[in-house]
C-alpha cells in the first residue's frame, strides 16, 4: 500500500483560446503538466494523470517526457470521458487506485505549475491534508469552511455559497492528501444536486472531514494559483522567473537586466555566469562558470563549458561547447554541434553535426555541416561544406592544421589531411593528401582596354 499522485488534466481550457490543452502550455517553456509532475517527491507509489480534452497531444508529451527522463515516475493515464466535474475525474481513477495498491491519494491540478516541491512534500507526507490560501478578493474560488480547532468542515463552491460564506476570504487551492479508502467511500456516495449539476471532488473532502480530521494548510498564493487564461500564463511566468533568479543570484549569478531574461526551470547555472539583457536559456542547458552569455542570446538543451564567451545574437540548439570557446556574435549552433575548448565560431557561421576540435576557427559566413574539423584547423569566410545531394547526407573531414582559403566549397564526401592547403575560391571535389596544396580555379583573363571599349559601345562614360 502506497501513497499515489492524482494528477487533473483533463479540462478544456476555454479561456485559453487555443487548440493545445491548458495544461500544455508552457511556463519558461515547459508545460504546466510537467511542473506539477516534476514536482512529485521520491518514494511515491505512482501517478495517474485524468485526461479527455486533447488526450493525444497529452498522453503524446507525457510519453516524450518519460522517454527524456524527466518523469519521477512511470504514469498511468485515465480518460475521464464527457466531464462531469472534478469528483468525477477522481471517480473514474478508482480502478487504476485500486490496481496500485493505494492507501493515500494525493490530488493535484494539472494548470497549476508553481506548487514548490517542498509544499507537494509536505502534502505527501500529510495522512490527510487541504491547501488553502488567504485571498483579499476570493472570487470563484471556493470557500474553506473549517471548526473551532482549524480542521476543515467543508468546502462551499462560490456558485453554491450564501452571503455569510462568500464573506470568507480563506479558500481551496485544490490540491488534497487524503486516505484512499475514505475518499474511495465518498466519492461512491457523491451526488450532483447543484447549481452546476456536477459531482463535486469539495463534496467528497467534506465527507471525508466528517470521517477523520482533515488538516488546512495556508499556501502562498503564487503556488497555487492556476492558469486559466493567457493573462493568467503570463503572471505565471513572470512569477517563475523571480523565483528562479532569485536563487541564482544567491549562487553568484550576474542578471544585467532581470525583466527581459528568462530562464527556465531546468537551466542549471554556476557562479560568475553574467546573462546580458534579452537571454533565453530554456530545456535542460548548463552553463558553466564565467561564461558570458551575450544580448537575445537563445540557448536550447545545450551545455557549456567555463568560460565560454557567447557574443550577442546567437542561437544554440542541442550543442556542447568546450571551456573557452568564443561564439559570434549571430552565430547558429544547431544539434550535434561538438566544441571542444578553445573552439572559435563567429559571425554569422552555422553548424550541424560538426565536431571541431581544440583551437580550431571559423570566423566569418560559413555552413559546416556533418563535418569534423581537426585541432587548430582555420576555415576562412564563406567556405561552405556541402553535405546533401539531394537524396543523402555525406561528410566531411578536415585534419588538423588545415588552412581553408575563403569561398571555398567542400564536396562531400571528402576528407583533407592534416596541414593540407586549400587555396581560396575553390570547388573540392576529391580528397586532399597531408599537407597537399589543393586549387580549382578557371583561369583568369585580363584584356588591357577592355572596358574602356565595352563602356564605348554601351554608349555610357566613367562615373
Amino acid at each position: 500500500m502506497s501513497t499515489v499522485a492524482v494528477i487533473l488534466a483533463a479540462g478544456l481550457g476555454t479561456r485559453m483560446k487555443s487548440r493545445l490543452p491548458k495544461v500544455l502550455h508552457p511556463v519558461l517553456g515547459d508545460p504546466s503538466l510537467l511542473w506539477v509532475l516534476r514536482a512529485l517527491p521520491t518514494g511515491l507509489g505512482g501517478a495517474v494523470v485524468v485526461v479527455h480534452h486533447g488526450q493525444e497531444q497529452v498522453i503524446a508529451a507525457l510519453e516524450s517526457w518519460q522517454k527524456a527522463g524527466l518523469l519521477p515516475y512511470p504514469v498511468t493515464t485515465v480518460d475521464q470521458g464527457e466531464p462531469m466535474g472534478t469528483g468525477h475525474a477522481l471517480q473514474v481513477c478508482i480502478p487504476a487506485l485500486d490496481h496500485l495498491g493505494t492507501r493515500r491519494v494525493v490530488i493535484l491540478c494539472g494548470d497549476v505549475p508553481l506548487t514548490s516541491p517542498a509544499t507537494v512534500f509536505r502534502l505527501c507526507a500529510a495522512e490527510s491534508l487541504l491547501l488553502a490560501m488567504d485571498l483579499q478578493t476570493p472570487g470563484s474560488y471556493g470557500r474553506v469552511i473549517q471548526r473551532p480547532d482549524g480542521c476543515l468542515a467543508g468546502v462551499v463552491e462560490a456558485k453554491d455559497a450564501t452571503p455569510e460564506q462568500l464573506a470568507v476570504q480563506r479558500v481551496n487551492g485544490g490540491a488534497y492528501a487524503l486516505p484512499w479508502p475514505a475518499l474511495r467511500r465518498a466519492l461512491q456516495g457523491l451526488r450532483n444536486d447543484n447549481v452546476q449539476k456536477e459531482y463535486y471532488l469539495t463534496d467528497a473532502v467534506a465527507a471525508v472531514a466528517q470521517e477523520l480530521p482533515v488538516a488546512v494548510e495556508v499556501c502562498d498564493p503564487e503556488e497555487l494559483a492556476g492558469m486559466n487564461s493567457r493573462h493568467d500564463q503570463a503572471a505565471l511566468q513572470g512569477a517563475a522567473q523571480r523565483r528562479i533568479q532569485r536563487h541564482w543570484m544567491a549562487e553568484g549569478v550576474t542578471f544585467l537586466h532581470p525583466d527581459s531574461t528568462l530562464v527556465g526551470p531546468r537551466v542549471l547555472l554556476q557562479r560568475d555566469v553574467l546573462l546580458e539583457p534579452g537571454v533565453r536559456l530554456e530545456g535542460t542547458v548548463i552553463v558553466g562558470e564565467g561564461c558570458r552569455i551575450g544580448q537575445g542570446t537563445v540557448i536550447t538543451d545545450s551545455v557549456l563549458g567555463d568560460n565560454v564567451e557567447v557574443r550577442p545574437y546567437c542561437i544554440i540548439d542541442h550543442a556542447q561547447v568546450g571551456d573557452g570557446a568564443k561564439l559570434g556574435p549571430f552565430a547558429r549552433l544547431r544539434e550535434g554541434t561538438d566544441l571542444a575548448e578553445g573552439v572559435h565560431i563567429g559571425n554569422f557561421v552555422e553548424t550541424k553535426k560538426a565536431k571541431l576540435h581544440r583551437g580550431a576557427k571559423a570566423n566569418h559566413l560559413a555552413y559546416l555541416g556533418d563535418t569534423e574539423i581537426g585541432e587548430g584547423t582555420n576555415i576562412g569566410a564563406g567556405v561552405i561544406t556541402c553535405n546533401y545531394d539531394g537524396f543523402h547526407k555525406h561528410r566531411t573531414v578536415i585534419g588538423r592544421n588545415v588552412f581553408v582559403g575563403s569561398d571555398t566549397q567542400l564536396v562531400a564526401p571528402l576528407s583533407i589531411g592534416d596541414g593540407a592547403l586549400i587555396g581560396a575560391g575553390s570547388t573540392i571535389t576529391q580528397d586532399v593528401p597531408a599537407d597537399a596544396l589543393a586549387l580549382s580555379r578557371a583561369p583568369q583573363v585580363s584584356r588591357e582596354g577592355g572596358a574602356s571599349k565595352i563602356r564605348q559601345k554601351k554608349g555610357t562614360g566613367l562615373n
